[in-house]
């Protein structure tokens, strides 16, 4: 086991950056995850997690299997230099995020579409159902939140490492799931159905949008179906990530 104490470490350093800032998180296509059950859970993703880090005053779980892994031991300044948290369990991992092959992607017939939704919580949620729902891919499209930014992957509670997420141009993925004979189904107020309308034969796309402005004009254009919620109350709209969890229960259950 390495000791790192000085908070100038250049690894020290890295790790700060890929807290701190998305074009880090960009370029070295890695990220960090904080508390012992994030990590637990990159463990249980093959070749993801690259170095352990644990505070000086923190014992690792014995069954933790971390043969090939390294394990860093810092002191109480450098684990202050790298939490997210107030109060952190001082226990982090250093994880490459996994890329897909195209031939893996050909298989996947169950998609989410995150169209420019910003709030980090949401998109963490939205992932963590999507996985929970049996979702094949989580597709995030432009101005969406980073869904590696650490409380994206709070949020999401391991979910990160059990379903692909790929950051990408949704109109080109429209035109592939389209190409692929799946269903593409957007939400909007206008010019949609009641939500139970469409049925899926548990192969769809689902688009939704910013929690403000919905879905863009664009993309709303190439959709097969638009759909909506009712709101049987007096609340103005749903939460984009509760709304998320509806629609894609009731298309996954008719798989």
């Amino acid at each position: 086991m390495k000791r790192i104490e000085s908070t100038s470490n250049a690894l020290v350093k890295h790790w700060k950056k890929l807290v701190l800032t998305r074009k880090e998180r960009d370029k070295s296509k890695e990220f960090l995850v904080e508390g012992f059950h994030l990590v637990e859970e990159a463990l249980k993703t093959k070749d993801v997690v690259l170095t352990i880090m644990k505070r000086e005053d923190v014992e690792l779980p014995l069954h933790w299997e971390l043969d090939n892994i390294v394990v860093n031991e810092i002191t109480k300044a450098v684990a202050k230099e790298i939490s997210e948290t107030e109060q952190s369990q001082g226990v982090y991992a250093h994880c490459r995020q996994t890329e897909y092959e195209e031939e893996i992607q050909a298989n996947w017939t169950k998609f989410l579409f995150v169209d420019a939704v910003q709030d980090p919580g949401n998109v963490g949620t939205m992932i963590r159902t999507a996985d929970a729902a049996g979702m094949d891919a989580v597709i995030i499209g432009k101005g969406a939140a980073d869904p590696y930014s650490p409380k994206t992957v709070r949020s999401a509670q391991g979910s990160n490492f059990h379903i692909p997420i790929i950051r990408g141009d949704l109109n080109d993925w429209i035109q592939k799931a389209k190409d692929n004979d799946i269903q593409v189904i957007g939400t909007s107020l206008e010019e949609s159905v009641d939500y139970k309308a469409p049925k899926t034969n548990g192969k769809f796309a689902l688009i939704v949008g910013n929690e403000g402005s919905g879905m863009s004009p664009e993309l709303l254009k190439q959709t097969d179906v638009n759909v909506r919620i009712p709101i049987y109350g007096k609340a103005e709209s749903l939460n984009v990530a509760v709304a998320t969890g509806i629609l894609l229960y009731a298309y996954s259950e008719e798989n």
